[in-house]
C-alpha cells in the first residue's frame, strides 16, 4: 500500500481485486489541488472506488479533480464509485459534473464539388471587381487631371513637387545602386558563360539589351513600388483612419484632386527618370566589371554598344514606364481608401498594396514582351 500526507491532505492508494481503493481524507481544497489532482491523475485505467468518510473539507476544486478522474476512467470504460461523501459533497460534485464543459465531436467531411466550385466562383468574382474598383479609380484619375487642364487654379503643384522628390530624388541612391549591381553580375556571369565559346565581346550586347529593354525598368519599377505604393497606402490610410478625408469633403475639397492626381502624376514624371539613371548605372557597371574581367576597355565598351545596340531597345524600356506607373500609383491609393478605422487594416493594405503592385508590374511587363515580340520590335 502507498500513502501520501500532509497536514491538508491524506491520500491512500490501495488495491482490491481489480480495482483502486483510494482513501481521502483531510482538506480537498484548491490548496490542496496539486497534490491531489497529480496523485489522481497517476492512477491507471482501471475500476476504482473512493472513500471519502474522512474528507473534513471539500471545494469546488477538489470536487474537479475528483469529476476529473470519473469522466477520464468512463472514457477508457471503467467506473468511479464514491463511498463515505456527504450529502452535500454529493451534490457539490454533481453540480461539478454538470458544469464542466462539453467538446462536441465533429465530423471532418472533405469539401463537396459545389463547394470548391463556389469556391471558385467567388474568387473569380472578387478579382473582377478588384480590376472593376482599380479601372474606377483609373478613370477618377484621369477626369480630375483632365479638370486640373481646364482649371490650372485648382492643380495643386506644390503638392506635385513635393511628391516628385518624396517618389523621385530619395529613390536615386536605391536605384543606382541595384542598376549597377545588376550590370555588375550580367557581366561576370555572361563572360564566365561566352568565354567558353571566345565570344566574350558580345557581353556587351547582353548587358546592354538586357538592362535598356527590359531589367532596368522593370527592376526600378519593382523598387518604386515596394517604397512608393507602400507610402502612398499609408498616407491615404492613416489620413482615412483619422477621418481627415471625410472632413475634406465636408470642406468641399475634393480628395481624389488633392491626394491622388499629384501623387499619380509624380510617379509619370519621375519613374522615366529613375528608369534612365537605372539604364545608365546598369551600362556602367556593366563596363568597370567587362574591363575587369575580360579586359574590354571601356572605348572599345562603347564603340561595341553604339555599333550593337539599336536606339528601339531604349525606346522599348521607357515605354513601360508611364504605363508602370500608373499601375503603382493607382493601386497605392486604392490600396489606402479601403482602409478601416483601425492599424490592422492599415498593416494589412499596406502590405496588399506591395504585392499587388509588383505583381501587377511584372503582368504588364511580360504583356509588353509578348506584344513587341509579335510586332517584331
Amino acid at each position: 500500500m502507498h500513502s501520501a500526507a500532509s497536514n491538508l491532505l491524506q491520500v491512500e492508494v490501495g488495491e482490491t481485486g481489480d480495482s483502486h481503493l483510494v482513501t481521502l481524507g483531510g482538506s480537498l481544497s484548491v490548496q490542496t489541488l496539486s497534490r491531489l489532482d497529480a496523485r489522481l491523475r497517476a492512477l491507471p485505467a482501471r475500476p476504482a472506488r473512493l472513500d471519502m468518510s474522512a474528507v473534513t473539507r471539500l471545494d469546488t476544486a477538489g470536487a474537479w479533480a475528483i469529476v476529473t478522474l470519473q469522466k477520464r476512467m468512463a472514457d477508457a470504460g471503467h467506473r468511479v464509485e464514491i463511498d463515505g461523501a456527504s450529502t452535500q459533497q454529493m451534490d457539490l460534485l454533481k453540480t461539478v459534473a454538470a458544469a464542466l464543459p462539453v467538446i462536441p465531436e465533429t465530423k471532418v467531411t472533405p469539401p463537396a464539388l459545389s463547394d470548391r466550385l463556389a469556391t471558385v466562383g467567388r474568387a473569380v468574382a472578387g478579382g473582377a471587381t478588384f480590376l472593376m474598383e482599380l479601372t474606377g479609380y483609373l478613370g477618377i484619375f484621369l477626369s480630375r487631371l483632365g479638370r486640373a487642364a481646364l482649371h490650372p487654379r485648382e492643380f495643386r503643384l506644390t503638392a506635385l513637387v513635393h511628391h516628385c522628390q518624396e517618389v523621385g530624388l530619395r529613390a536615386v541612391p536605391i536605384v543606382s545602386l541595384m542598376a549597377f549591381l545588376i550590370g555588375v553580375v550580367l557581366a561576370f556571369q555572361g563572360s564566365a558563360q561566352l568565354r567558353q565559346f571566345g565570344a566574350e565581346v558580345f557581353v556587351v550586347d547582353l548587358i546592354a539589351i538586357s538592362i535598356l529593354r527590359e531589367l532596368g525598368i522593370l527592376l526600378t519599377s519593382i523598387i518604386v513600388a515596394g517604397r512608393t505604393a507602400s507610402a502612398f497606402t499609408a498616407a491615404i490610410g492613416s489620413m482615412k483612419m483619422r477621418e481627415e478625408i471625410d472632413a475634406m469633403r465636408t470642406l468641399g475639397i475634393d480628395p481624389a484632386m488633392a491626394l491622388f492626381v499629384p501623387r499619380i502624376l509624380a510617379l509619370l514624371l519621375m519613374l522615366p527618370i529613375l528608369g534612365l539613371i537605372a539604364n545608365v548605372m546598369g551600362l556602367l557597371g556593366g563596363a568597370i566589371m567587362s574591363w575587369i574581367e575580360l579586359g574590354i576597355s571601356p572605348a572599345m565598351f562603347r564603340t561595341r554598344l553604339i555599333e550593337g545596340t539599336g536606339i528601339s531597345h531604349v525606346i522599348v524600356g521607357m515605354v513601360k514606364a508611364p504605363v508602370f506607373a500608373v499601375i503603382i500609383g493607382v493601386v497605392g491609393c486604392h490600396a489606402g481608401m479601403k482602409v478601416g478605422n483601425n492599424a490592422e487594416s492599415l498593416g494589412r493594405m499596406t502590405s496588399n498594396a506591395v504585392v499587388t503592385a509588383i505583381f501587377a508590374v511584372i503582368v504588364a511587363d511580360a504583356l509588353f514582351s509578348i506584344f513587341f515580340a509579335q510586332m517584331e520590335i
